[in-house]
């Protein structure tokens, strides 16, 4: 078992941080949108900044452990990260739009199913673009 979580530890601690992530996306998008009665978009964009902050700092040090030699390589990373973040942003927010006001799907369903796409697209991006090892 213990060898199991070794071989796999990189996705687990992804799909653990990654649910921590979406929660924190969900719950900012519902108070924002339920509680303090902003647009469904701007709330949808304040989860999503909020999120993605969160994410850098968990992904960078606890899911791909990437440890940056100077300040110069951390703003890299943290450039390459929003960027692929923002495209994914891109992807979440025409999925709510095409979800809420072409298919009229309840902006519940539309945001439980966009963020099963923008976190398996998320995974890709950090996986082979943002964190990647560098060869030995």
């Amino acid at each position: 078992m213990k060898e199991l979580f070794h071989k796999y530890k990189e996705v687990i601690s992804y799909l653990v941080f990654g649910v921590a992530t979406t929660i924190v996306n969900i719950l900012v998008f519902f108070l924002c949108k339920d509680v303090l009665g902003i647009d469904y978009k701007i709330s949808n964009t304040i989860g999503w900044f909020l999120s993605v902050l969160f994410a850098f700092f968990t992904n960078k040090y606890f899911v791909f452990a990437s440890n940056h030699e100077d300040f110069g390589s951390f703003v890299r990373e943290m450039l390459l990260f929003y960027w692929y973040r923002i495209l994914s942003f891109v992807v979440d927010m025409a999925l709510m739009i095409v979800m809420i006001e072409v298919l009229h799907i309840s902006d519940f369903w539309a945001k439980m199913i966009t963020q099963v796409v923008v976190v398996v697209l998320n995974y890709f991006f950090s996986k082979f673009l943002i964190f990647k090892k560098k060869a030995p």
